[in-house]
């Protein structure tokens, strides 16, 4: 598959376009993080369909049509990079826990939140038994956007902390694993498996969710954590070391991109804080091409903890909301930018919505027409700041 040059990313046409510039810079200047907006007569369908008056073959249709039009929306944009908007699923980890043995789902410890101190509770992966791959879980995503697009496809996956961090100690039902890392030894299994079996379909872009490390950014949330006999420190390090474990024997060009993220349910997030307690562990142990972070609010603060980012990694900056429907000013784009060049390479800087529009059925407060908007946005601001 071909992409065309000098987009955005100002990268050349070849048979193979995701490549790391060896200066690290991310595969394009403007990217985005997966999710996008369903519509309604998908919203439709899944609730039709979970009511068992939809058939399979009558969903699936609709998932294509839907699929189609978001992915020509992304292009219309002016971006290189496409997904299928997670049209599939009914949040980021839903298929991986359905398609995985072993995973079910239960209530989460941790609660949803938002600036007026309403709250929500929310479910979580949890584990019942040995999880081994039942089935590939993203393959058929990737086999249906590849054909229907020349722009690169990137297929999203929940990072292996999802199923572990949000029911603290009681992850898993007693006596089914010994430790936290026999755990992860065969959830890492299962990664290699999906990412060896997406590098045959030609996938050549994968990212990881990861939103237990930017929960441990948060001063609440690692007390929390301490109150249920934890480590905070340990726990970055235990995840670092789990994606690691997972990404491991990815084929040479395949690029991987972890979104650090602070959680996405209906405009609320789960945590706050700026980076700087888990920057040295993850941005230098963690064995990815770049990263993709949160960075649209104040709750994310600053940029200082960028200078801990090794020189063969790169940064996507999540600069435009995903969350609300006000349009970022290009000024403050191009001046955000700025600031974060202060403390990396501006050639190893990129620029996408903080977060997913959409990491669930019910979608963020925003509308189609915001979405587009802030996904040309994103592009217009990367030819702006780096041309």
């Amino acid at each position: 598959m071909r992409t065309p040059s000098g987009g955005p990313g100002g990268l050349q046409v070849t048979e193979d376009p995701v490549q790391i510039a060896p200066n690290g810079r991310p595969p394009f200047r403007a990217d985005h993080i997966g999710s996008l907006l369903r519509p309604a007569k998908l919203r439709e369908a899944f609730r039709l369909h979970g009511a068992g008056k939809l058939d399979d073959a009558e969903f699936g249709r609709i998932q294509d049509a839907a699929i189609r039009e978001v992915v020509k929306l992304q292009e219309d944009a002016g971006l290189q990079v496409v997904t299928d908007g997670e049209f599939r699923r009914g949040s980021y980890w839903s298929r991986f826990v359905e398609l995985t043995e072993g995973l079910t789902v239960k209530e989460s410890l941790f609660r949803f939140r938002d600036g007026h101190g309403h709250e929500s509770e929310y479910t979580t992966p949890h584990v019942a038994g040995r999880v081994r791959r039942r089935r590939p879980i993203t393959v058929d995503e990737f086999a249906f956007v590849k054909p229907i697009t020349q722009c690169t496809p990137k297929i999203t996956l929940p990072s292996p902390s999802t199923m572990h961090f949000h029911r603290g100690n009681r992850y898993a039902e007693p006596g089914v694993y010994a430790d936290a890392r026999a755990f992860f030894a065969d959830l890492g299994k299962v990664y290699r498996q999906e990412i060896a079996d997406l590098a045959a379909a030609g996938c050549r872009y994968v990212q990881l969710d990861e939103v237990a490390v930017a929960m441990l950014c948060d001063a609440h949330v690692r007390e929390k954590v301490r109150a249920d006999g934890q480590d905070p420190e340990r726990l970055v390090e235990l995840y670092v070391d789990a994606i690691n474990e997972a990404v491991k024997d990815r084929p040479a060009g395949m690029v991987i991109g972890v979104h650090v993220c602070r959680g996405n349910f209906k405009g609320k997030y789960l945590s706050e804080g700026g980076y700087d307690s888990v920057a040295d562990t993850l941005f230098s142990r963690a064995d990815v091409n770049h990263f993709l972070l949160e960075y649209d609010t104040p709750r994310a603060g600053d940029f200082s903890p960028l200078r801990f980012l090794p020189e063969n990694k790169g940064v996507v900056l999540g600069l435009v909301s995903s969350k609300s429907p006000q349009l970022e000013s290009m000024d403050l784009l191009e001046r955000r930018a700025g600031e974060a060049a202060g403390y990396v390479d501006a050639a190893r800087l990129a620029i996408s919505p903080q977060c997913g529009f959409a990491s669930t059925v019910s979608g963020n407060p925003v509308s189609e027409s915001d979405e587009r908007a802030k996904l040309r946005l994103c592009v217009e601001a990367a030819r702006r700041i780096w041309g």
